[in-house]
Protein backbone atom coordinates (compact mmCIF):
# COMPACT_ATOMS: atom_id res chain seq x y z
CA UNK A 1 0.00 0.00 0.00
CA UNK A 2 1.43 3.37 -1.01
CA UNK A 3 1.76 6.33 1.34
CA UNK A 4 -1.15 8.28 -0.16
CA UNK A 5 -3.45 5.34 0.54
CA UNK A 6 -2.04 4.68 3.99
CA UNK A 7 -2.57 8.33 4.93
CA UNK A 8 -6.30 7.95 4.28
CA UNK A 9 -7.06 4.39 5.36
CA UNK A 10 -4.73 3.06 8.07
CA UNK A 11 -6.28 3.16 11.54
CA UNK A 12 -9.68 4.05 10.16
CA UNK A 13 -12.61 2.13 8.74
CA UNK A 14 -16.26 2.80 8.10
CA UNK A 15 -18.07 3.09 11.45
CA UNK A 16 -20.08 -0.17 11.82
CA UNK A 17 -22.73 1.49 14.00
CA UNK A 18 -23.62 4.35 11.64
CA UNK A 19 -21.88 3.75 8.34
CA UNK A 20 -19.97 7.01 8.77
CA UNK A 21 -16.99 7.19 6.42
CA UNK A 22 -15.13 9.71 8.58
CA UNK A 23 -13.76 8.43 11.87
CA UNK A 24 -15.96 9.43 14.84
CA UNK A 25 -14.43 11.58 17.59
CA UNK A 26 -14.41 9.67 20.88
CA UNK A 27 -14.15 12.04 23.83
CA UNK A 28 -15.31 9.72 26.61
CA UNK A 29 -12.89 9.62 29.54
CA UNK A 30 -14.08 6.26 30.84
CA UNK A 31 -15.47 3.00 29.45
CA UNK A 32 -17.99 0.47 30.75
CA UNK A 33 -16.91 -2.76 32.39
CA UNK A 34 -18.55 -6.01 31.42
CA UNK A 35 -20.58 -8.18 33.80
CA UNK A 36 -17.42 -10.01 34.84
CA UNK A 37 -15.60 -6.76 35.63
CA UNK A 38 -13.36 -6.81 32.56
CA UNK A 39 -13.34 -4.36 29.65
CA UNK A 40 -14.71 -6.14 26.58
CA UNK A 41 -14.06 -3.09 24.36
CA UNK A 42 -10.38 -3.04 25.30
CA UNK A 43 -10.69 0.49 26.68
CA UNK A 44 -10.69 1.43 30.35
CA UNK A 45 -9.63 5.06 30.86
CA UNK A 46 -8.68 7.83 28.45
CA UNK A 47 -5.13 8.21 29.74
CA UNK A 48 -4.43 4.53 29.03
CA UNK A 49 -6.04 4.36 25.60
CA UNK A 50 -8.69 6.08 23.50
CA UNK A 51 -10.16 4.91 20.17
CA UNK A 52 -9.32 8.16 18.38
CA UNK A 53 -5.79 8.30 19.73
CA UNK A 54 -5.26 4.63 18.89
CA UNK A 55 -6.29 5.34 15.29
CA UNK A 56 -3.84 8.23 15.01
CA UNK A 57 -1.04 6.15 16.50
CA UNK A 58 -1.74 3.28 14.10
CA UNK A 59 -1.70 5.66 11.15
CA UNK A 60 1.60 7.27 12.18
CA UNK A 61 3.27 3.91 12.79
CA UNK A 62 2.27 2.80 9.32
CA UNK A 63 3.40 6.00 7.58
CA UNK A 64 6.85 5.85 9.22
CA UNK A 65 7.21 2.10 8.71
CA UNK A 66 7.29 1.43 12.44
CA UNK A 67 5.69 -1.13 14.73
CA UNK A 68 4.04 1.27 17.20
CA UNK A 69 3.49 4.97 17.78
CA UNK A 70 2.83 6.92 20.95
CA UNK A 71 1.00 10.24 20.79
CA UNK A 72 1.86 12.98 23.29
CA UNK A 73 0.33 16.33 24.15
CA UNK A 74 2.96 18.28 22.19
CA UNK A 75 6.22 17.88 20.33
CA UNK A 76 8.09 19.02 23.44
CA UNK A 77 6.26 16.42 25.54
CA UNK A 78 7.38 13.76 23.06
CA UNK A 79 11.00 15.00 23.13
CA UNK A 80 11.02 15.07 26.92
CA UNK A 81 9.62 11.53 27.04
CA UNK A 82 12.43 10.26 24.79
CA UNK A 83 15.06 11.96 26.94
CA UNK A 84 13.54 10.49 30.10
CA UNK A 85 12.82 7.08 28.67
CA UNK A 86 16.02 6.05 26.90
CA UNK A 87 17.32 2.89 28.47
CA UNK A 88 20.65 3.92 29.97
CA UNK A 89 19.44 7.26 31.27
CA UNK A 90 22.88 8.69 30.54
CA UNK A 91 24.66 11.18 28.37
CA UNK A 92 22.76 12.67 25.42
CA UNK A 93 24.42 14.01 22.25
CA UNK A 94 22.45 16.86 20.65
CA UNK A 95 23.09 19.06 17.59
CA UNK A 96 24.95 22.28 18.28
CA UNK A 97 22.22 24.05 16.29
CA UNK A 98 19.48 22.21 18.18
CA UNK A 99 15.87 23.38 18.08
CA UNK A 100 15.70 26.26 20.53
CA UNK A 101 12.89 24.60 22.49
CA UNK A 102 15.34 21.85 23.45
CA UNK A 103 17.93 24.40 24.51
CA UNK A 104 15.30 26.04 26.73
CA UNK A 105 14.26 22.63 28.10
CA UNK A 106 17.87 21.98 29.09
CA UNK A 107 18.49 25.44 30.54
CA UNK A 108 15.21 26.08 32.31
CA UNK A 109 14.00 22.71 33.67
CA UNK A 110 15.39 19.83 35.70
CA UNK A 111 16.15 17.92 32.48
CA UNK A 112 19.40 19.84 32.20
CA UNK A 113 20.39 18.72 35.69
CA UNK A 114 19.35 15.09 35.31
CA UNK A 115 21.24 14.41 32.08
CA UNK A 116 24.53 15.48 30.59
CA UNK A 117 24.03 17.09 27.16
CA UNK A 118 26.88 17.34 24.67
CA UNK A 119 26.31 19.63 21.62
CA UNK A 120 28.04 18.55 18.39
CA UNK A 121 27.96 19.67 14.77
CA UNK A 122 26.54 16.40 13.46
CA UNK A 123 27.56 17.14 9.90
CA UNK A 124 31.10 16.39 11.15
CA UNK A 125 30.93 12.63 11.53
CA UNK A 126 34.39 12.43 13.07
CA UNK A 127 33.37 14.91 15.77
CA UNK A 128 30.21 12.89 16.38
CA UNK A 129 32.22 9.67 16.72
CA UNK A 130 34.53 11.28 19.27
CA UNK A 131 31.58 12.65 21.24
CA UNK A 132 29.86 9.26 21.36
CA UNK A 133 32.95 7.27 22.35
CA UNK A 134 34.73 9.65 24.73
CA UNK A 135 32.21 8.85 27.47
CA UNK A 136 29.30 6.39 27.89
CA UNK A 137 26.43 7.73 25.79
CA UNK A 138 22.79 6.70 25.90
CA UNK A 139 21.20 8.71 23.13
CA UNK A 140 22.07 10.62 19.96
CA UNK A 141 19.39 13.16 19.02
CA UNK A 142 19.40 14.01 15.30
CA UNK A 143 17.61 16.93 13.65
CA UNK A 144 17.64 17.13 9.86
CA UNK A 145 16.88 19.51 8.24
CA UNK A 146 17.83 21.65 11.23
CA UNK A 147 16.09 24.72 12.63
CA UNK A 148 16.72 27.45 11.45
CA UNK A 149 20.07 26.85 9.69
CA UNK A 150 18.59 24.13 7.46
CA UNK A 151 21.62 21.86 7.88
CA UNK A 152 21.42 18.32 6.53
CA UNK A 153 22.82 15.46 8.62
CA UNK A 154 23.69 12.02 7.22
CA UNK A 155 21.11 9.93 9.08
CA UNK A 156 22.48 6.53 8.14
CA UNK A 157 26.04 7.41 9.11
CA UNK A 158 25.03 9.18 12.33
CA UNK A 159 22.88 6.22 13.41
CA UNK A 160 25.71 3.79 12.69
CA UNK A 161 28.10 5.87 14.80
CA UNK A 162 25.56 5.98 17.64
CA UNK A 163 25.16 2.21 17.54
CA UNK A 164 28.93 1.65 17.47
CA UNK A 165 29.07 3.55 20.76
CA UNK A 166 26.17 1.61 22.28
CA UNK A 167 23.74 4.53 22.03
CA UNK A 168 20.26 4.82 20.58
CA UNK A 169 19.67 7.19 17.66
CA UNK A 170 16.42 9.17 17.44
CA UNK A 171 15.54 11.47 14.54
CA UNK A 172 13.30 14.52 14.68
CA UNK A 173 11.45 14.12 11.35
CA UNK A 174 9.08 17.05 11.85
CA UNK A 175 10.34 19.17 8.97
CA UNK A 176 10.71 16.38 6.40
CA UNK A 177 7.69 14.23 7.40
CA UNK A 178 7.45 10.55 6.41
CA UNK A 179 6.57 11.73 2.90
CA UNK A 180 10.08 13.07 2.27
CA UNK A 181 12.35 11.15 4.68
CA UNK A 182 12.39 7.62 6.17
CA UNK A 183 14.68 7.57 9.22
CA UNK A 184 13.74 4.08 10.43
CA UNK A 185 14.86 2.68 7.08
CA UNK A 186 18.18 4.48 7.56
CA UNK A 187 18.86 2.92 10.97
CA UNK A 188 17.09 5.18 13.47
CA UNK A 189 15.78 3.62 16.68
CA UNK A 190 12.83 5.99 16.81
CA UNK A 191 11.32 8.93 14.96
CA UNK A 192 9.74 11.98 16.60
CA UNK A 193 7.28 14.49 15.14
CA UNK A 194 5.76 17.65 16.39
CA UNK A 195 2.39 16.77 14.86
CA UNK A 196 1.42 20.39 15.46
CA UNK A 197 3.27 21.18 12.22
CA UNK A 198 2.89 19.35 8.89
CA UNK A 199 1.06 16.30 10.25
CA UNK A 200 -1.87 18.46 11.35
CA UNK A 201 -1.17 20.89 8.57
CA UNK A 202 -3.67 23.61 9.48
CA UNK A 203 -2.17 25.37 12.54
CA UNK A 204 -5.11 24.29 14.71
CA UNK A 205 -3.86 21.45 16.94
CA UNK A 206 -1.03 20.58 19.29
CA UNK A 207 0.40 17.06 19.54
CA UNK A 208 3.62 15.08 19.35
CA UNK A 209 4.28 11.50 18.37
CA UNK A 210 7.13 9.00 18.63
CA UNK A 211 7.29 6.01 16.26
CA UNK A 212 9.36 2.96 17.17
CA UNK A 213 10.26 -0.27 15.34
CA UNK A 214 9.39 -3.74 16.59
CA UNK A 215 11.26 -4.71 19.75
CA UNK A 216 12.33 -1.18 20.57
CA UNK A 217 13.70 -0.69 24.10
CA UNK A 218 12.00 2.71 24.06
CA UNK A 219 8.43 1.50 23.63
CA UNK A 220 7.62 0.39 27.18
CA UNK A 221 9.30 3.37 28.95
CA UNK A 222 7.50 5.76 26.61
CA UNK A 223 4.17 4.06 27.28
CA UNK A 224 4.72 4.34 31.01
CA UNK A 225 5.57 8.04 30.71
CA UNK A 226 2.54 8.57 28.51
CA UNK A 227 0.24 6.73 30.90
CA UNK A 228 1.55 7.69 34.33
CA UNK A 229 2.85 11.20 33.68
CA UNK A 230 -0.28 12.03 31.75
CA UNK A 231 1.25 13.76 28.73
CA UNK A 232 -1.09 12.05 26.27
CA UNK A 233 -2.50 13.73 23.19
CA UNK A 234 -6.10 14.86 23.50
CA UNK A 235 -8.71 12.95 21.50
CA UNK A 236 -9.79 16.04 19.57
CA UNK A 237 -6.19 16.87 18.59
CA UNK A 238 -5.74 13.28 17.40
CA UNK A 239 -8.94 13.55 15.37
CA UNK A 240 -7.70 16.77 13.78
CA UNK A 241 -4.31 15.16 13.08
CA UNK A 242 -6.01 12.23 11.36
CA UNK A 243 -7.92 14.70 9.22
CA UNK A 244 -4.64 16.40 8.33
CA UNK A 245 -2.88 13.13 7.50
CA UNK A 246 -5.32 12.46 4.67
CA UNK A 247 -3.85 15.30 2.62
CA UNK A 248 -0.26 15.14 3.91
CA UNK A 249 1.35 13.58 0.81
CA UNK A 250 -0.27 15.99 -1.63
CA UNK A 251 0.29 18.98 0.68
CA UNK A 252 3.99 18.21 1.01
CA UNK A 253 4.43 18.13 -2.76
CA UNK A 254 2.77 21.53 -3.07
CA UNK A 255 4.77 22.94 -0.14
CA UNK A 256 8.03 21.72 -1.70
CA UNK A 257 7.25 23.06 -5.16
CA UNK A 258 6.46 26.47 -3.73
CA UNK A 259 9.57 26.56 -1.54
CA UNK A 260 11.81 25.72 -4.49
CA UNK A 261 10.44 28.60 -6.56
CA UNK A 262 10.66 31.06 -3.67
CA UNK A 263 14.23 30.03 -2.80
CA UNK A 264 15.33 30.51 -6.41
CA UNK A 265 13.70 33.95 -6.54
CA UNK A 266 15.40 35.04 -3.32
CA UNK A 267 18.83 33.88 -4.51
CA UNK A 268 18.53 36.29 -7.41
CA UNK A 269 17.76 39.31 -5.21
CA UNK A 270 20.69 41.71 -4.58
CA UNK A 271 19.64 42.48 -0.99
CA UNK A 272 19.62 38.80 -0.01
CA UNK A 273 23.07 37.78 1.16
CA UNK A 274 22.38 34.06 1.41
CA UNK A 275 19.56 31.53 1.07
CA UNK A 276 19.67 28.36 3.17
CA UNK A 277 17.70 25.67 1.35
CA UNK A 278 18.88 22.18 0.32
CA UNK A 279 17.01 22.40 -2.97
CA UNK A 280 19.61 24.86 -4.25
CA UNK A 281 22.48 23.16 -6.10
CA UNK A 282 25.17 25.13 -4.26
CA UNK A 283 23.73 24.46 -0.81
CA UNK A 284 26.19 22.40 1.32
CA UNK A 285 23.47 19.85 2.07
CA UNK A 286 22.13 19.48 -1.47
CA UNK A 287 23.87 16.23 -2.41
CA UNK A 288 23.08 14.51 0.87
CA UNK A 289 19.46 15.68 0.76
CA UNK A 290 19.21 14.14 -2.73
CA UNK A 291 20.35 10.82 -1.29
CA UNK A 292 18.14 10.58 1.81
CA UNK A 293 15.11 12.74 0.98
CA UNK A 294 12.53 12.52 -1.79
CA UNK A 295 12.01 16.29 -1.69
CA UNK A 296 13.76 19.27 -0.16
CA UNK A 297 11.03 20.39 2.21
CA UNK A 298 9.22 23.69 2.59
CA UNK A 299 11.40 25.43 5.18
CA UNK A 300 14.03 27.91 4.12
CA UNK A 301 15.98 30.71 5.74
CA UNK A 302 17.46 33.76 4.06
CA UNK A 303 19.90 36.34 5.33
CA UNK A 304 19.22 40.01 4.59
CA UNK A 305 22.12 42.37 3.89
CA UNK A 306 22.14 44.94 6.68
CA UNK A 307 21.65 42.63 9.65
CA UNK A 308 18.84 42.58 12.19
CA UNK A 309 17.58 46.08 11.50
CA UNK A 310 17.12 45.42 7.78
CA UNK A 311 15.55 42.01 8.47
CA UNK A 312 13.02 43.58 10.82
CA UNK A 313 12.16 46.20 8.18
CA UNK A 314 11.50 43.47 5.62
CA UNK A 315 9.36 41.44 8.03
CA UNK A 316 7.35 44.54 8.92
CA UNK A 317 6.61 45.40 5.28
CA UNK A 318 5.10 42.04 4.37
CA UNK A 319 1.40 42.10 3.56
CA UNK A 320 0.56 38.50 2.68
CA UNK A 321 3.23 36.56 4.56
CA UNK A 322 2.31 36.35 8.25
CA UNK A 323 4.80 37.18 11.02
CA UNK A 324 4.25 34.27 13.41
CA UNK A 325 5.96 31.41 15.19
CA UNK A 326 5.56 27.80 14.05
CA UNK A 327 5.43 26.17 10.63
CA UNK A 328 3.80 23.53 8.50
CA UNK A 329 0.37 25.12 8.00
CA UNK A 330 -1.44 26.47 4.97
CA UNK A 331 -0.27 30.05 5.61
CA UNK A 332 3.26 31.18 4.79
CA UNK A 333 4.91 32.33 8.03
CA UNK A 334 8.07 34.33 8.65
CA UNK A 335 10.09 34.91 11.80
CA UNK A 336 13.31 36.65 12.86
CA UNK A 337 14.87 33.79 14.78
CA UNK A 338 17.74 35.64 16.49
CA UNK A 339 15.36 37.94 18.35
CA UNK A 340 13.20 34.97 19.37
CA UNK A 341 16.09 32.81 20.54
CA UNK A 342 18.14 35.44 22.33
CA UNK A 343 21.88 35.51 23.12
CA UNK A 344 22.47 31.77 22.64
CA UNK A 345 21.12 31.75 19.09
CA UNK A 346 23.24 30.47 16.21
CA UNK A 347 21.04 32.33 13.71
CA UNK A 348 22.77 35.22 11.92
CA UNK A 349 21.37 38.64 12.86
CA UNK A 350 19.87 39.15 9.42
CA UNK A 351 18.26 35.72 9.13
CA UNK A 352 14.54 35.33 8.49
CA UNK A 353 13.02 31.84 8.62
CA UNK A 354 10.24 31.15 6.14
CA UNK A 355 7.66 28.37 6.37
CA UNK A 356 6.22 28.18 2.86
CA UNK A 357 2.49 27.58 2.91
CA UNK A 358 0.03 26.63 0.20
CA UNK A 359 -0.63 29.99 -1.37
CA UNK A 360 0.41 30.45 -5.01
CA UNK A 361 4.20 30.81 -4.81
CA UNK A 362 4.27 33.81 -7.14
CA UNK A 363 2.05 35.74 -4.72
CA UNK A 364 4.54 35.03 -1.93
CA UNK A 365 7.46 35.99 -4.17
CA UNK A 366 5.75 39.27 -5.08
CA UNK A 367 5.17 40.05 -1.40
CA UNK A 368 8.80 39.32 -0.52
CA UNK A 369 10.10 41.40 -3.43
CA UNK A 370 8.01 44.43 -2.47
CA UNK A 371 9.18 44.08 1.16
CA UNK A 372 12.82 44.01 0.02
CA UNK A 373 12.45 47.01 -2.26
CA UNK A 374 14.67 49.97 -1.49
CA UNK A 375 16.80 48.32 1.20
CA UNK A 376 20.06 48.89 -0.65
Amino acid sequence: MRIETKAIHIGRSVDPATGAVSLPLHTSTTFQRGADGTFPSGFEYIRDANPTRNAFEAAMASLEGGSAALAFSSGMAAITAVFEGHATGGRIIVPDDMYFGIRSLIDETDIGKRFEFKPVDMRDLDALRVAVTVAPTGLVWIETPSNPLIRIVDIQAACAIAHEGGALAVVDNTWATPVLQRPLELGADAVMHSATKYIGGHSDLMAGVVVVPEGSPLERPLRMIQRHKGSVAAAFDCWLALRGLQTLPIRMRAHCQGAQKIAEALVAHPDVEKVLFPGLHDDPGHGLAQQQMSGYGAMLSFVIRGGAEAAMVVAGRLKLVTRATSLGGTHTLIEHRASVEGPKTMAPAGLLRLSVGLEHPQDIIDDLIQALKGLG
